[in-house]
């Protein structure tokens, strides 16, 4: 009989971007909307700021994911061609390089030598890569993705505070943003626990939790400026 397994690993680097672009949407859009409607500001200029945030957040999400994975994989790069001139040049030390690791890993000495020898023989770079410098193709930094979901989702998750702020009336625009924007990080938190195989509760109670405290610190920062200004 097939033994069938479903791991989620291969979705680690996109889910992440996508979480963090569509969280930061929601939360950077929805405290900056609360913030400005908190000063007493007309729908006018509390849409100005929206908009404003959405398209420098967007860009910020898609500059910032795509520097610092960029950094990732040149760093994954170098060392795998350190990895390879290594091969070319001390190929009996890296042998028993990886021996070491397997036995290590609880291999009997001699068998963890042959298993080397084996996995060197049919792709040496690729068994370094992956059991001494922990560089798989699932884990592998892909910078263009990472900056297109985030920026994406961050799109994606900064329009709800506008759609809001459109139907409400401005003299409610604090609470209905605030409220719809804490209930869709909680339907995120869960989406992306389940996408990764995670528990659920603690997602959602770690997204609420930081929205809520985000969207409450800018009202009150609105509103002491909208006193003094």
């Amino acid at each position: 009989m097939k033994h069938s397994e479903i791991h989620r690993t291969h979705r680690i680097g996109w889910l992440r971007a996508a979480v963090l672009g569509a969280n930061d949407g929601i939360v950077s859009t929805a405290s900056l909307i609360v913030g400005v409607a908190a000063a007493n500001s007309n729908r006018s200029s509390v849409l100005v700021a929206g908009l404003a945030g959405v398209v420098a957040g967007a860009m910020s999400m898609a500059a910032g994911e795509y520097v610092s994975v960029c950094s990732q994989s040149d760093t994954e790069k170098a060392d795998l061609h350190r990895e390879r001139e290594e091969l070319d040049t001390a190929l009996e030390h890296e042998h028993a390089e990886l021996a070491a690791i397997y036995v290590a890993r609880g291999l009997e000495p001699t068998l963890a030598k042959e298993v080397a020898k084996q996995l060197m023989a049919k792709d040496a770079l690729g068994a370094h890569a992956r059991d001494e410098l922990g560089i798989s193709e699932a884990l592998t930094a892909r910078p263009v993705q990472a900056a297109l979901a985030s920026a994406g989702t961050f799109t994606v998750g900064a329009a709800l505070p506008l759609v809001v702020v459109f139907l409400v009336p401005v003299a409610k625009l604090g609470w209905a943003v605030s409220g719809s924007s804490l209930c869709t990080l909680a339907l995120l938190g869960a989406l992306a626990a389940y996408a990764g195989g995670a528990p659920v509760l603690r997602s959602v109670t770690r997204v609420v939790f930081w929205g809520a405290f985000a969207m409450a610190l800018t009202a009150a920062v609105g509103s002491w400026v909208g006193r003094i200004g």
